[in-house]
């Protein structure tokens, strides 16, 4: 696809925590750099960190692109402002998955060459919860029964999506899968973490996808990150399945970090020293707008 059919957008991610005295913080990882394809393009890319942080960009062993900011001053207030233009390419007109139905059958029988590296997201991450997790399988149709294995994984999507009601949470980390299904409610980061389990089961490679998904409440500079699951088919390769909205992934999800652990793409995570009580509050807020091809800027970090 040509530059003339891209299509230019300004994401604002900012991050703030706000203490009740000074403290002191450790290390701080950042997994918020849009990843970088066939599909996406990074056009600019600024990061303002206060109180001032030495930043240190790596890759990790999943391909992310992770920043490590480094402090040497306390302060009451901790805040990441990410602001990041993105060039996507895709046709408006075609739905997602429209051409990329995978033809493969299920059970997946994947390429021997890969198999080091498949076993990494076929081993579920919360083994304890196996009884639970193949009690829920128990529920869902056949796999073997539909047309091929990625209409499964779509359907899955819908099925979750119907059964857990979306419960956005503030507390940190995922409920477990046994803990989601015994609500009935969870965040977009518990129910990715339910299907990327159950598609492990099934035989499935699964990972975890963190990143940001262009809706209404984002347009309206009240959206917060996103979550969803991967899953790896021989012929498709990773696709993108969200089990919040029940639909296929689409150039409205972007991602910034993929990883076969769901805490090991959060957006922000680190450590802080001071008083105890002194942490008072957390907030997030991710912003989409249009961006003029004209006012996209030099490509930048």
């Amino acid at each position: 696809m040509s530059e003339e059919q891209s299509h230019l957008l300004r994401i604002r991610h900012r991050t703030r925590y706000a203490y009740a005295e000074p403290v002191s913080f450790g290390s701080h990882k950042l997994v918020i750099r849009p990843r970088e394809g066939h599909d996406l393009r990074v056009e600019h890319l600024a990061l303002a960190i206060a109180p001032a942080a030495e930043v240190v960009w790596t890759r990790d062993i999943f391909g992310n692109s992770v920043a490590r900011a480094h402090f040497n001053e306390p302060g009451t207030e901790l805040l990441f402002d990410v602001d990041v233009v993105v060039r996507r390419f895709f046709d408006p007109a075609a739905p997602p998955g429209a051409k990329a139905e995978s033809p493969d059958p299920f059970p997946l029988e994947y390429d021997t060459q890969e198999h080091g590296i498949i076993v990494g997201y076929l081993t579920p991450v919360y083994g304890e919860e196996t009884a639970a997790v193949k009690d829920f399988i128990k529920t869902l149709p056949d796999p073997g029964g539909v047309p091929s294995a990625e209409n499964f994984v779509v359907h899955l999507a819908e099925l979750i999506h119907a059964k857990i009601g979306y419960q956005r949470r503030e507390a940190k980390g995922v409920q477990t899968p046994a803990t989601t299904l015994s609500l009935g409610t969870g965040s977009c980061r518990d129910v990715a973490t339910l299907m990327m389990e159950t598609l492990r089961h099934l035989g499935i490679a699964a990972r975890f996808a963190s990143g940001y998904l262009d809706c209404a409440a984002t347009r309206a500079a009240r959206g917060s990150t996103h979550a969803w699951t991967e899953a790896y088919f021989p012929q498709l390769g990773w696709r993108g399945f969200d089990p919040t909205t029940g639909k296929r992934c689409s150039h409205q999800h972007i991602v910034t970090g993929t990883s076969h652990h769901p805490r090991g793409v959060m957006p922000v995570s680190g450590r802080f020293t001071g008083p105890s009580g002194a942490f008072q509050s957390m907030a997030v807020t991710v912003e989409f707008s249009e961006v003029a091809k004209a006012e996209s800027g030099v490509r930048g970090s």
